[in-house]
Parts: C-alpha cells; structure tokens; sequence
C-alpha cells in the first residue's frame, strides 16, 4: 500500500490539518466500515438477505474500488499485488456465499490505507512550519546589511557589524540559553534576538543558510525513510503471483484431463479462499493497531503500524537535551552569597531584573518569594541591567570573576549580583532536568542510551551525569546530529523536540518528539509524538511496540499453519468446501482475538 506516498503527498499538500478527516481514503474507509456495520447488523438480526448482501456490496464498492484500481495498474505495468488478489478473494468469497468474510477483509485494508494517508498528510505539512522562522531571509544576499531590532528573528546568515545582544538560537543549536552576540560574532538565519540592536551583515545565500539546509535535510531523509514497508508488504508480490497461478493451475490443468467443470471450479475455489491472506492480513494488522491504540490512551501518538513495527526493532536510543531530558527553560538552581543572605541577594537581583523582558530575568524574578519595587531600571544588551532597589544601586549581569567562573565550571550559567558597586552574590542558572528522566533513561539502558546536543560540553555533561548517560556528544549542528544518528546504526530511536532535531528525527529509524515543548516542525516530522512530555512513556512505548512485533510473528506462524495445512488437504484430499471456509475464518478470528489482547491496560503496564 505505501506505493501510493508519492500521489497521497501530492493530493494532500493543499489540504489543511483540520481537514485531515476529509481526506478521500479516509471517507471512503468510514463508508465501507458504517455499511459493513449495517450489513453485520441486518445479518445477526434476522433481516432479509437482499438487504444485509446490499449493504454487505456497498461496503465492497466503498472501499473496494481504490485497492481494484491500484491492483488494475499494476497489471498494466505487469506486476501483481495483494491489493488485487484481496479484491478478488473477496468476490470470491460473495460468489460462494461468504459475503461477511470479504466484506471484513474489505474493511481492514480500507482502514489501513486511511491511517497511512493520514500520516503521510501529517508528514507533507511538515517542512511549511519552517516559514514562520525564516523571516526575510530570501530577500538578502550575500554582502548585504540590515539591522535587527529587539524581539526580532534575524532574517539571514552573518556576522554582527554593530551592537551587542543576546540571541535565543535554541532552534538552531538547542541551547538553553541565550548567547551573547558582540561584533564580529556569527549570527543565524531563524534565531531570536534579545533586547539589544544588531547591524548584521550577510555572510551566506538564503540558499546556503543553516535553515535552508535544515529544510533540505528533512526533505531528503524523510523521502528515504517513505520507502520502509510492512514485513508482510515485502513479500506480497511472490505470495499473490503464487496463489494467483496455483488457482489457475488447480482449475485449468484437471480440465485438460476431462474433469468436470463443477468439481473443478469448486476445489479452485476453496483453494483460493484458505490460501487468501485474510488470516495474515489479520495477524499482521490487529496487534499493530491495538498497540497505536494503547499508546494512544497513554499519551503518545504513533503515527502508523509502519512506525509501530520500525519501534519496535529498536536498538540503540539517541536523547535530545534541551526541551527533551531537560524542560526547556532557565531555573535558578544555586544562590552563592558574598556578603550578604541568599534571600537578601536574590530580593535585590528579582528587583532589578523585574523590568527585564531577558530569559534570565524571568527565571530570577521567579525565584524570589518577595520582589520590593526598583527604578530607574536600565538594560545593558550583552552585559546585564542596572536599577535602584530600596535606594541602593544594584546591577545584574555578566562578570570574568573567579567566582562567576567557578560556577559556570559546573556547567551553570552565572550572573554576578553587585549593589552599591560590591560584589553580593552569584546567581547559578541553568535548564532544570526533567523529573522523569533518570527514570527513562534508566528503563532504556539495554539501548545504550546516547546524548546528541547542540549545547557546550559543561551543559551538557552536567545533564548527562543526571540522567545517567555516560555516551555524551555536545556542540553539535543539525548536520552533526544526523551523522551521529546515522553512525550509531540502522535502528535508531531518536528522541527531541526542536527545529535543530527535525534533519535526526527524520533520519533515524524511528523519531519520536516531545509533544507540549516540540516545535512544529519536530511534531510533524517524527514518526511519534509524546503528547505529554511524560519521559517514561518512552521505554513503555517501546516495549509495548516489541511485544507487538513478538505477537506479529507468533500470529503469522499460526495464520500460516492453518493455510499451509488447509492447502494440502485441499490439494491432495477431499476438503469440503464447508470445512476449508470454517478452517479460514477460525484461523482469522483466533489470530485477530490474539492481537486484540494488546488493547488491554496490563499490555501497557507489562
């Protein structure tokens, strides 16, 4: 069924996400599901025949038709797929008189092309989320200058000309804090600037920039990772051509021979119906879809059974720092006093910086259980802010001191708190790791968990020994990532949040994105998304998608068994046609009972 991304991307692109349900495989899905509901209904309650077989076709034709269209053209470039032979198997089955068996075989690939579609939509709409960020960056070329004032994005790649500043490039670099900008500092296309004014100059063609590359990244490894199918999907082209030709083979060469044309037709038949995929069909859908369902319950979202399959083959884990192990904003986490009282040097710090519109200002305000009243307030851009607080001259901000040193040594960033021109304390600032982490982390350790981050190897060690990964790979662009997903191997499970995580998650095996602190783009691209930042439904995920692989396998052994079996007592006994469609569908009904069990809460729990 994935052979049809490159159309469903093509018919999806211009249609909006709230519209998503309107998508036509998702309509006709709905309609095949409601009128074989109807036709069930009128079949258990006694209702005329003419009545449930009308309904029973109108739920082959819904959602039939697209599946018998797809399989036509693929004839006429002469291949064979079990999109055809599921149509066929299913008049099949109408011709005999199990109308409910094809009209349920309907159905489940129906729903299935519409969940895909849905998913590829999401996936289309994933690279426009960049535009929000992009600014004016297509205007500029390389040589030109333009000023960027406080709060705005800065429009292009360059150096800074003239100011001083400090920059929230998080969604390009993942780090936590902004990071003062002064002449002749590089600047990046998308980044927030703080409270200061900068004159930039263009360095590199809006072509070239790291957004454009970040676009053009997530582009590439997206279509590469369009290509993965189903298990079963892999091997429909030999399974349909075989059963096609032995069917043939089973009515044509007895009739060659003088056999009667009844008999003949009759055993080519039961053949086709035990041999037809329905039982695999089942085996494979039921325990993927009830596992997406679970998870969904539990506050994740897995996009596609595709996903849930690529999840769990999972075998090495790649964690994002900022916004993903960490929860994305500035804390105060250590008050170091000269002179004065912790409580005395954060009330004259949160004073100071009330005015302050800077990310640090912010979190020291939020720090202090009592803010007195300041004048005078006057902003510093790159350096810090002055105020008078309680008649007393008071400045917060950057400082080379041994002491402001000291506490950056521990990965922290430092601000240096001086009243009346004193030193009164240091501030340690930093992103505050998430409660769940270590936790996560810890139930993931069998994956040799590794942190990928943007952020300055203090920062980023700090978080690591707090979580408990010791693989630690810091300072590292979108480009940098992706390589590093790329080296850790095949089955990567990549966890992150930002525009900088987007090129990784999409180039992992599986991605899978914080969902309240994500950026658009990173809950559009990745194949999962945590609906609520909660860490530990991680690995509980995880597990959950290899128990429904185990389930796959152990379900296919048994769909198999029962065809294999019902084939050979087909082709070389007696098998009555009665007794070979109870054999098919007792195997369809057990292996699907078998993988509605991972819709249970002790599934997710276990």
């Amino acid at each position: 069924m994935l052979r049809h991304v490159v159309q469903v991307i093509d018919r999806a692109a211009a249609v909006r996400p709230a519209r998503r349900l309107l998508l036509p495989e998702v309509r006709w899905a709905l309609a095949a599901l409601v009128l074989f509901l109807a036709g069930l209904a009128a079949d258990l309650g006694g209702g005329p025949a003419w009545l449930y077989w009308t309904l029973y076709l109108g739920c082959y034709a819904a959602g039939g038709w697209e599946p018998l269209l797809a399989g036509l053209r693929a004839l006429r470039e002469r291949t064979l797929d079990v999109d055809l032979l599921m149509v066929v198997a299913a008049v099949g089955a109408a011709a005999i008189g199990q109308v409910l068996d094809g009209g349920l075989l309907i159905v489940i690939f129906a729903t299935s092309g519409a969940l895909e579609a849905v998913a590829t939509q999401r996936t289309a709409d994933s690279v426009r989320s960049l535009l929000d960020l992009t600014g004016e960056a297509d205007t500029y070329e390389v040589g030109d200058e333009f000023v960027v004032r406080p709060g705005e994005r800065i429009g292009g790649d360059g150096v800074v000309l003239d100011g001083a500043s400090e920059v929230d490039q998080s969604s390009i670099t993942g780090e936590s804090m902004p990071v003062p900008k002064a002449v002749g500092d590089e600047v990046f296309a998308g980044t927030l600037n703080g409270t200061g004014v900068l004159r930039v100059r263009v360095t590199r063609d809006s072509s070239d920039t790291v957004l454009a590359r970040i676009v053009a990244m997530v582009e590439e490894a997206s279509a590469t990772k369009a290509k993965t199918q189903l298990f079963i999907e892999k091997i429909e082209q030999r399974y349909s051509v075989g059963v096609v030709a032995a069917t043939l083979a089973l009515f044509l060469v007895p009739l060659v021979f003088g056999a009667g044309l009844q008999e003949t037709l009759l055993r080519a038949m039961t053949f086709m119906i035990v041999a037809s995929p329905c039982a695999v069909v089942l085996a494979t859908m039921p325990p993927l879809l009830s596992a997406i369902a679970n998870a969904g319950r539990h506050g994740v979202l897995v996009k596609s059974a595709v996903v849930l399959e690529r999840l769990g083959t999972t075998e090495r884990v790649a964690f994002d720092k900022t916004g993903t192990l960490t929860e994305g904003a500035p804390r105060v986490v250590e008050v170091r006093p000269l002179g004065m009282s912790e409580q005395d040097v954060l009330r004259f710090a949160a004073a100071a910086e009330q005015a302050s519109e800077h990310p640090l200002g912010r979190a020291i305000v939020a720090a202090a259980d009592r803010v007195p009243q300041a004048r005078d307030f006057r902003a510093e851009p790159g350096r810090g802010v002055h105020a008078v607080v309680d008649g007393r001259q008071v400045f917060v901000g950057r400082d080379d001191g041994e002491v402001v040193r000291e506490a950056e040594a521990d990965g922290r960033t430092a601000v240096l708190v001086r009243v009346d021109g004193e030193p009164a304390g240091v501030l340690g600032l930093a992103d505050r790791v998430r409660a769940d982490a270590r936790a996560a982390v810890t139930a993931l350790s069998w994956a040799s968990p590794v942190l990928l981050t943007g952020d300055n190897p203090r920062a980023a060690a700090r978080v690591a020994d707090e979580v408990g990964i010791t693989d630690v790979r810091a300072g590292l662009l979108p480009q940098d990532k992706v390589a590093a997903v790329r080296e850790l191997g095949e089955r990567v499970l990549l966890v992150g949040d930002g525009v900088n995580d987007a090129p990784a998650l999409a180039a992992a095996n599986t991605g899978i994105a914080m969902g309240r602190a994500g950026s658009d783009l990173a809950l559009e691209t990745a194949d999962a998304v945590v609906v609520r930042d909660e860490l530990t439904a991680i690995p509980a995920v995880v597990a959950l998608a290899r128990r429904a692989r185990r389930l796959v396998l152990a379900n296919l052994a048994i769909a198999g068994g029962f065809i294999v079996g019902l084939v050979l007592w087909d082709l070389f006994g007696e098998l009555p046609l009665p007794l070979g469609v109870a054999g098919h569908e007792g195997s369809t009904v057990l292996v699907a009972l078998n993988g509605l069990r991972l819709l249970r809460e002790k599934a997710w729990r276990g």
